[in-house]
């Protein structure tokens, strides 16, 4: 049975309910449940508001019928298939469906294999599922995006991802195919993302329902956009954030933090941010300063601000027994549970606060604006928000929203959103806030995702290129990275100290430039030993310098040039942080991105654009004298030396230490912003 209702096509066949309506310009949103009503929207990545366009229209023809939305059209077979189309009357993607004795629709091949396109599996007892969605697989699709995962590839057709938060895993399951489509699997459960030879099929671990968005657009840009609109673009980026971020693991007191601000002031060395990072409270879950280490913050943040740099304070969700906020937070069912076994060890020796419900939200904030924000510290960094539990047993994790299985990416967002929100209330407009995880909609929270604590080699390097433009054209362009990577760079390693250098070069064209590691040797106070997250031990570990004079004079001269590019494309980098604030569009794009056109574009994975005037092509290997570039269309400058390249041609260049190729459009920079 197929009817209208209002600007939605409504479906019943036996136990399932369809719903397909249009969502924004030019896509459509598709519903699909065994329930008797869908579930409201706020589990999921849409915003409510949504536009439609005015050629807006559903026909219905006895079993079959279509609705189509600017660019996109679904047709709906009597068997439940769906198909989507472009305007042009283009197959885009279609469900994977295999029957022989149901209905046929025409032209639908027999099969005895009886897939079906969208399998609802009862756990008995429950209004849950497990869920899957398949779609037919097409021959030369390439998809992108869907967040970062740990390894180097841009195009992910073949991969198998894990829908699940961890320590350097971000999930944001927004996809673009070379097809002219993006996809959004709108729901935060548990799950698996297949794009094989054979189908692509979408698992989610425990839902209520199906629900998925999907638009069309003529060019990438047009489709980022659109996903764009529907949920969420990033708020204005302050203009000192493009700027040099300083951090390591860890500055221990006050008067340390406040001599490497100094000596950067004294060397004459821009620095925007200056990091505070964990254990400087004086329990986790107090969430404020232990003032044995950090006696005056007022008169830390002044000295700061007179020296231009603004301070960020690390903010972890969990909280120990020993905090002053347990027993509190415990009764008010503030703190996330388990289903069997003690709350306390779901990290460590703590568990965490439960992101998800709003006055547990509230009741953080406040404890971060008494002891932080109201003494003048307004950037937050936070940590630990997948979040990254001991275990990752998610079918023993239970929130306020419901069960992990069912919600459990949403954490990230929903920890972002506390910082946006109560920094929102106090009148502020420029929201950033250093999150090391994010699922669909975490951008419009003004969360900034770096990868994690990586390690400290090329290998990782190499991941961070794919990492940067996947998360970009998921929708979320603020992006930024660990330089040098976090875990085991030896400061007087020489090969550690290449892959520091080439990590560097390859930051300063990334949305946020920011120093940040755990470096080998540790340092420990006397008196002390160190001991991996005992909470005591922490107050007097921390690891080597990581400042840029840290790494010897040869590096130090390298770090200082590049830090002095960074200073001139600034101008460029925030007219991009304003494009992505009013449309979406990600800084850091796959050269397809803007050449659509060319199909070698969507093979380059290696190079990417920064913007549409700069061409960076990272040096990923070690020792690597000379690598390939290719320039498109028009005329091109080398950074460097001015040197004028025609575009449309291959090149290869000279990459010594001090050198990675980077080439900006000749109108540029005769702008004189390079």
């Amino acid at each position: 049975m197929l009817w209208k209702e209002e600007m939605a096509l409504i479906r019943r066949s036996d136990k399932e309910l369809l719903r397909i309506e249009p969502w924004g310009k030019n896509g459509l949103r598709v519903r699909a449940t065994q329930l008797n009503r869908f579930q409201s929207n706020e589990m999921g990545a849409l915003l409510e508001k949504r536009e439609y366009s005015t050629d807006a229209e559903i026909s219905i023809q006895e079993d079959t019928a279509m609705i189509k939305n600017g660019k996109i059209c679904c047709e709906v077979l009597c068997t439940g298939k769906l198909k989507f189309y472009n305007q042009k009357q283009e197959l885009l993607t279609e469900d994977c469906y295999r029957n022989r004795y149901g209905k046929q629709a025409p032209g639908e091949a027999n099969s005895a294999l009886e897939f079906l396109p969208r399998v609802f599996v009862p756990h008995r007892g429950t209004d849950n599922f497990q869920l899957t969605a398949r779609f037919e697989a097409k021959d030369g699709e390439k998809f992108f995006g869907m967040g970062q995962y740990a390894f180097p590839h841009l195009d992910l057709k073949g991969c198998v991802l894990e829908l699940a938060q961890r320590n350097s895993q971000v999930t944001v399951p927004f996809l673009m195919s070379n097809r002219g489509y993006g996809f959004l699997w709108n729901n935060p459960a548990i799950g698996k993302a297949a794009f094989g030879r054979n189908m692509t099929e979408w698992t989610a671990d425990s839902t209520k329902q199906l629900d998925y968005w999907i638009c069309a657009g003529d060019t990438p840009a047009e489709i980022e956009e659109e996903y764009a609109a529907v949920s969420g673009k990033v708020p204005k980026m302050p203009e000192y954030a493009t700027g040099l971020w300083q951090s390591k693991l860890r500055y221990r007191t006050q008067e340390e933090l406040l001599n490497v601000a100094r000596e950067y002031k004294k060397r004459g060395l821009p620095l925007s941010v200056i990091v505070i990072d964990f254990f400087h409270w004086t329990a986790q879950g107090d969430w404020k300063f232990d003032p044995e280490f950090w006696p005056d913050p007022e008169g830390m943040v002044k000295e700061l601000e007179d020296m231009g740099i603004k301070l960020m304070i690390s903010i972890w969700p969990t909280v120990e027994t020993g905090s002053e906020n347990y027993a509190y937070m415990e009764e008010m069912g503030y703190l996330i549970r388990t289903e069997a076994g003690p709350r306390i060890g779901i990290k460590n020796q703590d568990t965490y606060f439960d992101a998800t419900n709003p006055d547990a939200r509230e009741f953080v904030w406040q404890k971060m604006k008494e002891h932080y924000y109201d003494k003048g510290i307004h950037l937050f960094w936070l940590d630990e928000c997948e979040p990254e539990v001991t275990k990752y047993e998610y079918d023993n994790y239970r929130f306020w929203l419901g069960s992990d299985k069912e919600i459990g990416n949403l954490y990230p967002r929903e920890n972002s959103r506390m910082a946006y929100e109560g920094r929102k209330r106090e009148g502020e407009e420029e929201i950033v806030s250093l999150t090391r995880c994010a699922w669909a909609g975490s951008q419009r929270y003004g969360a900034l995702v770096w990868t994690g604590d990586i390690a400290s080699n090329f290998e990782s390097l190499r991941n961070q290129v794919a990492n940067a433009l996947n998360m970009g054209i998921a929708g979320m362009p603020w992006w930024t990275t660990d330089i040098g990577g976090f875990h085991e760079g030896n400061t007087e390693d020489p090969v550690f100290r290449e892959c520091l250098v080439r990590w560097f070069q390859f930051a300063t064209f990334c949305p946020v430039l920011r120093m940040h590691g755990f470096r080998e040797p540790k340092v420990v106070e006397e008196g002390h030993q160190f001991i991996m997250g005992d909470a005591g031990s922490w107050k007097y570990t921390s690891g080597s310098p990581n400042e840029l004079w840290s790494f010897g004079e040869e590096v130090y001269e390298i770090l200082k040039y590049y830090l002095e590019i960074r200073e001139k494309i600034r101008p460029y980098v925030n007219e991009l942080m304003e494009e992505a604030h009013t449309k979406g569009t990600p800084l850091m794009r796959p050269m397809f991105y803007d050449y659509p056109e060319q199909e070698e574009m969507w093979n380059m994975e290696d190079q990417y654009l920064f913007g549409p005037d700069m061409v960076v092509a990272p040096v990923l290997y070690e020792g690597c004298q000379t690598r390939q570039i290719y320039l498109p269309e028009g005329e091109w400058c080398d950074i460097h030396t001015g040197e004028i390249f025609q575009g449309e041609n291959s090149y290869t260049v000279d990459t010594p230490v001090q050198k990675i190729p980077v080439f900006v459009r000749k109108e540029r920079y005769n702008r004189n912003y390079c």
